[in-house]
C-alpha cells in the first residue's frame, strides 16, 4: 500500500531538514503506528503524505500502490485515496459542514469516475455515518468547526472520512484533546473503517489511544527516521519505560 524508500526532506522555506533518511513499509489492511518524542518528524510526515507545499523533498520516494506520490498535488492525492486527518482541524468560517461534506464527496466521486450522489442519497449517507459517531444532525448545519468543541472536530474528520472512504488513512494525532468518552466514539469510528484493502498510519504520542485502535505494529520516529519497528507489545513498552533506552540504542 504504501512504500517510503531513504526519504529526506526540509521545510522550504528555512531549509531545515527534518526527515533524514526515513523508511517506512505500510501493507494492504494494516494499521501501523507511529510513535516518537516532540519534535522526531511524525506530523512533518503526515503533512508531506498530503502534499503540503511547506516541505520539500530534497531525496527518497513515496510510493503509494506502486505509484511515486511526489509529483502529485494535494487534491490529486486525496483522489487517488490519502487522506488526512489534522491534529487541530482547521475552521472555516462561512462554510456550512453539509456543503463541504457534499462538495468533497462528489469531487472524489467525479475524480473516479463514479456519477455525483444526489441530495437524498448523500443525506442518507450522511446520516447513516454521523448516527454511527454520535453526532447531531443539526451540527453539520453550522460552519465547518467553527465553535466545535475539540471532540466534535474530530468527530467530525472521522465523519469525512467515512464518507470519503480513502485507502491509506493518516490520522495525526487524532487523540488530542478528547476525554475518555469522546475518544471511544471516534476510534470505534475508525474501527469500523478497518478493512484488507484499507491502510491506517495512527500518529500518537500515548498508549491509551492504542488501547482502542488496537495497530499491527509500532514504528518509533526519532529525528527523522525509524529507529524501532514492533507489534502493538512496543508501545506498552514506550508507555512504561518512556524513548531513552531505544535512543540510546540507535544512538
Amino acid at each position: 500500500m504504501l512504500e517510503i524508500r531513504n526519504l529526506h526532506a526540509r521545510i522550504a522555506e528555512t531549509g531545515t531538514e527534518i526527515i533524514r533518511g526515513l523508511d517506512l513499509t505500510v501493507r494492504d489492511g494494516e494499521v501501523a503506528a507511529i510513535m516518537g518524542p516532540n519534535g522526531s518528524g511524525k506530523s512533518t510526515l503526515s503533512y508531506i503524505l498530503a502534499g503540503r507545499d511547506d516541505y520539500e523533498v530534497t531525496e527518497g520516494e513515496i510510493l503509494f500502490n506502486g505509484q511515486s506520490i511526489l509529483g502529485m498535488d494535494p487534491a490529486e492525492r486525496a483522489a487517488s485515496g490519502i487522506f488526512l486527518a489534522f491534529q487541530y482541524p482547521l475552521e472555516i468560517p462561512g462554510v456550512a459542514t453539509m456543503e463541504f461534506l457534499k462538495v468533497a464527496l462528489n469531487a472524489q466521486r467525479k475524480a473516479r469516475g463514479e456519477p455525483e450522489l444526489k441530495i437524498p442519497d448523500l443525506l442518507r449517507k450522511v446520516k447513516e455515518a454521523a448516527g454511527r459517531l454520535n453526532m447531531d444532525m443539526a451540527m453539520l448545519k453550522r460552519p465547518l468547526n467553527v465553535g466545535f468543541s475539540g471532540g466534535e472536530k474530530k468527530r467530525a474528520e472521522i465523519l469525512q472520512m467515512s464518507l470519503l472512504e480513502p485507502k491509506l488513512c493518516v490520522l495525526d494525532e487524532t487523540d488530542s484533546g478528547l476525554d475518555i468518552d469522546a475518544l471511544k466514539v471516534v476510534a470505534d469510528g475508525v474501527n469500523a473503517l478497518r478493512a484488507p484493502d484499507r491502510s491506517m498510519v495512527v500518529i500518537t504520542h500515548y498508549q491509551r489511544l492504542l488501547d482502542y485502535i488496537v495497530p499491527d505494529t509500532v514504528h518509533v520516529l526519532y529525528k527523522g527516521r525509524v529507529i524501532k519497528s514492533g507489534d502493538k507489545s512496543l508501545a506498552l513498552d514506550l508507555e512504561q519505560n518512556g524513548y531513552a533506552d531505544i535512543i540510546g540504542e540507535a544512538a
